[in-house]
């Protein structure tokens, strides 16, 4: 088995040496200098390493670098178009939805998966998917209002 890797992050292709047998969330973070996704928990309980993979959330921590192989990854870093921010993380800002801001980017996609799957999730539906991100500061009813905002633009 060789131990370079050609990933797709972010819509570019990156190749990585050393990288089967660690996890997503370090190559992302060591080799690709991405810090959106965080190490909380390093279990895949806090949220904070969230990415898509294949637009479908979830914890960078507890994927192998190799399993992501020929899929898509996608980090908050890769969420906006060039300047312009992404629905959500412009939500975000509008309804001041962080704090300390160690949680924002597992929320931010979290929310954009929601958002692709359900244009127009009910409260319980949105709650049911961040539940797997944990926010320290209790900002719940701000995130809330910030990605019923994004799904239901004015």
């Amino acid at each position: 088995m060789s131990d370079a890797l050609r990933v797709r992050v972010n819509g570019e292709v990156r190749d990585v040496s050393g990288a089967p047998t660690r996890t997503l969330l370090r190559v992302l973070r060591e080799d690709l200098e991405l810090g959106g996704p965080r190490e909380g928990c390093g279990i895949g309980v806090c949220g904070a390493c969230t990415v898509l993979l294949d637009g479908r959330a979830l914890s960078a921590c507890l994927l192998l670098a190799a399993q992501v192989e020929g899929h898509d990854v996608t980090t908050v870093e890769g969420l906006a178009d060039g300047d312009r921010l992404h629905p959500v993380q412009q939500a975000f800002i509008d309804h001041s939805a962080f704090q300390c801001g160690f949680c924002t980017p597992g929320f931010l996609v979290s929310a954009v998966a929601l958002l692709e799957r359900e244009r127009r999730p009910t409260d319980d539906e949105i709650r049911d998917e961040l539940s797997g991100t944990l926010c320290r500061c209790g900002c719940y009813r701000n995130i809330l209002e910030a990605v019923r905002s994004a799904a239901r633009p004015e």
